[in-house]
Parts: C-alpha cells; structure tokens; sequence
C-alpha cells in the first residue's frame, strides 16, 4: 500500500490592478496612462493601466512532517510494495503527492539483479537513477544502462522493461506527469 507523505494544498484567487510597460489589452477601453520617472533618471516611462485576474492552486510541502531533501537512506520514508505485476523484491515510496493525482514523485526500488517485468504508465515519467546500474529497454529502441545521476525520460503508453545489472538496489527517482500507475505488457521489446 501506498501512503503519500502529507501537504498542504493552497489555493489563491486575486484580482490586482497594476501598470506594465508594454501594450497589453489594446482593443479594451483604459484610463489614460500616467506619466512616471523611468528610476535613475527624469524620463517618464511609458506606461499602461491594465487588470489582471489570477487563479492558481499550489502545493505547498508540510515542513512539519515532510524535509524538503530526502535520502534514499532515510529512515523515516515509508516504502511500499509495488503493484502486484512486479515480482516480489520491488518497492515503492512517495516522496511527494498523491500517487492518485497528477504529479507524484517515487523512489522506484529493486534489488540488484532483478528483472523489472515489461510495462507501460499512462503518464510520461522522468526519472534520475540515484543507486546502482539499471538496463532499460523500451519497444523497438536498444537497451540504455543508466548509471547513477543519469537522467531518462519515458513517453506515456511507452512499454518498457529492466534488469538491474549491479548487485547493490536499483534506485530510481521518477516523476510523473499523471496518476501514478504501470500496466503490465505482454509484447516484444
């Protein structure tokens, strides 16, 4: 089982009036410009008042529970198993959002000389091997081994497999762009 580490989501609605200098909104109607001092020197600016509506959404880490940097080492992450497609030895661990959600970020853990079966995520992933030498293959491209610190991107819906070709864990930081998941694909890589 999954558990995401906790946040906060804040969400924030405003309606500000500000000036820019450059033509924004021309087929609107505005209030003449006002002349202002360009600063260091007695030039006006030109200027233009315009209204900006903005609604964003944030996640915000709750520092009271969650570091803003984590070790794979750390003690205190809480390592799940990984869908049931994944053989015994493979586990997971959210390191930020809901696995659920569009978003998460996971440590991706096998252990050295484990074969990670042939599979497929929805979503796009971008990942960075943090331990050990990982073989990856996807479908109809030759295999690439990641060493540690090296980054890779996986298209959605791309299959893929891997063998974790050290004897140390496999350890692989993945971002993704939708809800985190992995279907299993029974074709030729």
């Amino acid at each position: 089982m999954l558990h995401p580490i906790g946040r906060i989501v804040v969400a924030i609605s405003a309606a500000s009036t500000f000036t820019m200098t450059s033509a924004v909104q021309a087929q609107q109607p505005s209030p003449a410009p006002t002349a202002q001092t360009v600063p260091g020197s007695a030039a006006p600016a030109a200027v233009k008042k315009v209204t900006a509506e903005a609604k964003a959404e944030a996640v915000v880490p709750d520092t009271a529970r969650t570091p803003l940097a984590i070790k794979v080492e750390d003690p205190n992450l809480q390592w799940g198993a990984c869908p049931p497609l994944f053989p015994p030895g493979c586990r997971i661990a959210v390191l930020q959002g809901n696995p659920a959600e569009p978003g998460a970020d996971v440590f991706f853990q096998v252990p050295g000389g484990y074969t990670v079966p042939a599979h497929s995520h929805t979503s796009a992933e971008r990942m960075v091997l943090v331990t050990g030498e990982l073989e990856v293959t996807y479908q109809g491209r030759s295999p690439v081994v990641l060493v540690k610190g090296q980054y890779a991107y996986g298209p959605a819906k791309a299959p893929h497999g891997a063998k974790c070709r050290s004897q140390e864990p496999c350890t692989v930081f993945i971002a993704f762009d939708g809800p985190v998941d992995a279907v299993a694909f029974d074709g030729k890589l």
